[in-house]
């Protein structure tokens, strides 16, 4: 009886490593073929913008249109994946950029990341429009994109919460701001990037912010062509004045 036992745990042992094997290889393969789905759609943005065809991503792959449903129900939930993607591709040069500066040089923390957000900008320029330029007509973004959104957000305000540690906000003169406007600043204040900041500094924070973003959204798209021959040494030199703005 023992010994049958034993043969009969052998075979079910070995059944369920093929199992196992053959379940790890269709996951393994999956997962690359989505990759390669997203590349293919990546290269779309680039000539057609967000105007993503499921259709034409198939026919590049070679597979019936009705496959591509095993893999994004619909043309929302692939745009969704390549903004969540971009949003963390973001985030993580940002990440690096600061984490390469030593932590009490505030000023060349907030210019490495200022750098490292335009370098990824100007090489992956469809990926950041979609995250930055115009909005997809039908499409809205879900609660999905909220996080990876905020991760470049959270590098900036973590040198804001080190430039208030080391006392650079201590001597701020009083600002009067709007009723409004001090509303909206203070439920920043209290959010996961600015939480603890001062409403003054947050409300120069993000017109900081504001501005670094539309210098990268005015060459990118364009807008400086005729008016600023040289982008990068110009949006270096606002990044100088950004940071003293901000008080770091």
């Amino acid at each position: 009886m023992l010994c049958i036992h034993d043969a009969a745990l052998r075979t079910w042992h070995a059944r369920l490593v093929a199992e196992t094997r053959s379940t790890g290889l269709r996951a393994r393969v999956r997962a690359e073929l989505t990759e390669e789905i997203k590349a293919i759609a990546r290269r779309q943005l680039a000539t057609t913008g967000a105007d993503v065809s499921l259709r034409a991503v198939a026919r590049e792959l070679g597979m019936v249109s009705s496959a591509m449903y095993r893999y994004f129900a619909s043309r929302d939930e692939l745009l969704t994946a390549l903004i969540i993607d971009g949003y963390h591709a973001l985030g993580s040069v940002a990440e690096r950029g600061d984490a390469a500066v030593g932590r009490t040089d505030l000023t060349g923390r907030f210019m490495a990341v200022g750098r490292a957000v335009r370098a990824w900008a100007v090489a992956h320029p469809a990926e950041y429009a979609l995250l930055y330029g115009s909005p997809v007509p039908g499409y809205q973004a879900p609660r999905d994109t909220v996080e990876p959104a905020a991760r470049v957000a959270l590098v900036f305000g973590d040198i804001l919460r080190d430039a208030q540690n080391q006392g650079r906000f201590a001597d701020d003169p009083p600002v009067r701001l709007p009723e409004h406007v001090r509303t909206d600043l203070h439920r920043a204040a209290s959010g996961p990037v600015f939480h603890g900041i001062p409403e003054p500094v947050v409300d120069r924070a993000i017109a900081a912010w504001v501005q670094l973003f539309g210098v990268i959204n005015f060459e990118l798209f364009g807008h400086l062509v005729g008016t600023i021959d040289h982008a990068e040494d110009y949006y270096e030199h606002r990044l100088q004045i950004l940071a003293g703005e901000i008080g770091l």
